[in-house]
């Protein structure tokens, strides 16, 4: 049966989730017992959903979608984001900060709310993501749809991965000796981050610059594992690591700062946390929300963005925002 955009719904981790039993803001909930599905914005603000059924999906039979017709509007244009990575750098010369994720948000007028379940069948035709989620929460106001390809946080037991990308192209000929660098960077962040609340000298990198291919693009992967010190659970894993160090910037609290200045909207859901938890064994898996679609207040929204570093070009990030996002635009529009 196909849930009704007015329902309550979830599919995340190859399973449809079902029956709305309770929504609270407290991560420690995930540490208790029963299905959870959890939305977390950028800015922090967070969503626990807990559900009766869990069953599993494969997608099944979904009716078309409805394209948008409606302009994209983009909350920086190629002038005023050029600007910004021209900042970033005069920041990274004054030794303010070393990288900085520089984004905007794109946006869209619906008619309505958009039915997200024919919106997530889109995406897994023309854009499939090892970490799709949708997530339709009309008593909590959340609506997303999601084709992420970043692990934020995966939780087996005590052990903790998380697999951050840093560096995209074309192809894997067009990675750079600066996305490279980022990526390294990056991961030396998280791996501060997962220190914060993990055994000491349990952090670890098995994978360090994996090529991954991707519906029009290739990035750098690497992975970052850690087992979880006593007493620390979701609560503890949320804090020490979100927002996601590859959203952010170094160091990322400086990096944060400097995007309040230079991002003139919140990024929403967009770059924050979307996936499940079940709390009965400790298991879990998070994305960072990235090609995600939001629908919020009569409008679709669309982030995308670039990590600035020294080395970067104004007018290549600009194109690289551009690409992350072209495919995702052409499945809905």
């Amino acid at each position: 049966m196909t849930p009704s955009r007015y329902d309550d719904w979830a599919i995340a981790g190859g399973c449809r989730y079902t029956g709305l039993e309770e929504l609270t803001d407290d991560p420690e909930v995930l540490d208790t017992s029963g299905c959870w599905i959890v939305v977390q914005t950028f800015e922090g603000a967070l969503v626990c959903a807990r559900f009766a059924t869990a069953t599993p999906y494969d997608g099944g039979m979904v009716e078309p979608w409805q394209p948008v017709c409606a302009p994209w509007t983009s909350s920086l244009d190629e002038a005023s984001y050029v600007g910004a990575v021209e900042t970033v750098r005069e920041r990274i010369a004054r030794g303010d900060v070393y990288q900085v994720n520089v984004c905007r948000v794109l946006a869209a007028e619906t008619d309505g709310l958009p039915d997200l379940y024919a919106l997530a069948g889109a995406l897994a035709r023309a854009n499939p993501a090892p970490y799709a989620a949708t997530v339709n929460l009309p008593s909590a106001g959340v609506h997303v749809a999601s084709a992420s390809p970043e692990l934020f946080l995966r939780r087996d037991g005590r052990t903790v991965v998380s697999g951050p990308i840093k560096g995209t192209a074309k192809t894997a000929d067009g990675l750079t000796a600066k996305d490279t660098a980022e990526n390294v960077m990056i991961v030396d962040l998280v791996r501060n981050d997962l220190g914060r609340v993990a055994v000491t000298g349990s952090v670890e990198v098995p994978d360090l610059l994996a090529v991954e291919e991707h519906p029009g693009l290739v990035h750098l992967v690497s992975r970052v594992r850690a087992r979880l010190a006593p007493g620390a659970g979701w609560a503890e894993l949320l804090a020490a690591t979100a927002p996601a160090g590859s959203v952010t910037g170094a160091p990322k609290s400086s990096a944060l700062r400097l995007i309040g200045e230079l991002e003139p909207v919140p990024r929403g859901v967009y770059c924050g946390a979307v996936g499940w938890v079940d709390a009965d064994n400790a298991r879990g898996e998070l994305a960072v929300a990235i090609r995600t679609f939001e629908w919020s207040e009569g409008r679709l929204l669309l982030g995308t963005g670039a990590g600035i570093t020294w080395g970067s070009d104004p007018r290549r990030e600009w194109e690289e925002t551009e690409l992350k996002v072209s495919r995702l635009i052409g499945a809905v529009s």
